[in-house]
């Protein structure tokens, strides 16, 4: 996450997106950020980090999902004006259904059936960080925060598909009878709903499905409610895209909810 100060911004600054945002806002003078890290760990990674160029005295360790919370955060974040969040639950793919994947693919070619099947595949939350515990309780845990801070605006990164309760990122982490830890959409926008009902003013980004490839390279496409999906197959955004927004949002006076990704510019000259 990212706190930023003259204008200065805290954002979550330890997952790849949360990265980029630091970044750009290291490198934009209109900007004093200091980077929300949960753990120390992941602070010396972002000093060790050449491109991104961040000082011990911007880094902020707090974990987000701590009951202690905002006790365990340093002094001195008093003045910051935004906060830009990018927390979200990291899934890694269960090694035993990997396996038995790979295992049924002769099989499957067999039968004159695609050869991988990805709906066997299971997945497990990183560290337990579970959906309700990192998408909710840990971004209410920073809106809270950011009001007893008086910020003016808070940017949340969440994601495409929250209109839709069957949507397949819904199912990650669940068991086959449907128990477990998933939902991670629906958590998602419970805490965008805290953020709308808090009195912040806010901007809450939708990217589609976040890849590695350099920003500025194609065209945005915005819109509201998961339409884009209607007239849009490949539903997609480079996370340097999503960061450039983050930014742009910070200079934005209005509440704002709206869904992104891009597409191949059309070359006009033929």
């Amino acid at each position: 996450n990212t706190l930023v100060g003259s204008t200065s911004c805290l954002p979550n600054a330890a997952g790849k997106t949360g990265r980029l945002v630091l970044k750009k806002l290291e490198e934009d003078p209109r900007y004093e950020p200091k980077g929300l890290v949960r753990t120390e760990a992941s602070a010396r990674k972002l000093l060790e980090d050449r491109e991104i160029r961040c000082p011990l005295e911007h880094m902020v360790i707090s974990d987000v999902t701590s009951p202690t919370f905002e006790e365990d955060l340093p002094s001195g974040l008093e003045g910051m004006d935004a906060m830009i969040i990018c927390t979200s639950a990291v899934p890694r793919i269960s090694r035993l259904s990997l396996a038995g994947a790979i295992l049924k693919m002769p099989w499957n070619i067999i039968r004159r059936k695609p050869a991988f099947d990805f709906r066997k595949l299971q997945f497990k939350w990183k560290h337990g960080g579970y959906p309700e515990v990192v998408d909710y309780h840990g971004q209410v845990a920073q809106i809270e925060l950011a009001k007893r801070l008086g910020m003016r605006k808070v940017v949340i990164v969440s994601s495409m598909g929250g209109t839709n309760s069957n949507n397949f990122l819904n199912h990650v982490g669940k068991n086959k009878d449907g128990s477990g830890n998933g939902d991670i959409l629906l958590w998602k926008r419970k805490a965008e709903m805290h953020l709308v009902e808090s009195g912040l003013n806010y901007a809450i980004i939708h990217p589609g499905g976040l890849v590695d490839t350099p920003g500025g390279q194609e065209e945005f496409v915005l819109d509201v409610d998961d339409k884009i999906s209607s007239y849009h197959n490949r539903t997609r955004i480079s996370r340097e895209d999503v960061a450039d927004l983050c930014v742009a949002a910070l200079g934005i006076n209005q509440n704002c909810s709206f869904d992104c990704i891009t597409i191949p510019r059309v070359n006009v000259n033929g």
